[in-house]
């Protein structure tokens, strides 16, 4: 029952990414976004997967609770999309400046 609340969990907090991605991809630019957030967030996800994988009851179980570790990668992949348009976007806010 706690994987399934924690997935919940991820998945409630996960579903903003892919809009916010589309809206980083639209904008082209940083303006509103916060690298230092966006890296918090990515370091977290990072820190979460390496929790279940070192958690010897999480591992032994993997194969009916794998699910949750999914859900993990996936919003840690959307958050790295949105971190290399926060990137793109930068430079183009740059050519912009200049």
């Amino acid at each position: 029952m706690s994987e399934i609340l924690e997935v919940i969990m991820i998945v409630s907090f996960g579903a903003s990414w892919p809009l916010n991605v589309i809206k980083s991809y639209k904008a082209r630019t940083t303006k509103g976004k916060s690298l230092a957030f966006l890296c918090l967030i990515f370091f977290g996800y990072i820190a979460g997967i390496i929790s279940k994988l070192i958690n010897e009851a999480y591992m032994a179980s993997i194969a009916s609770k794998w699910y949750v570790l999914f859900f993990y990668v996936l919003n840690l992949i959307m958050v790295g999309a949105d971190l290399c348009l926060y990137i793109r976007n930068h430079k183009l806010d740059k050519e912009r400046s200049e």
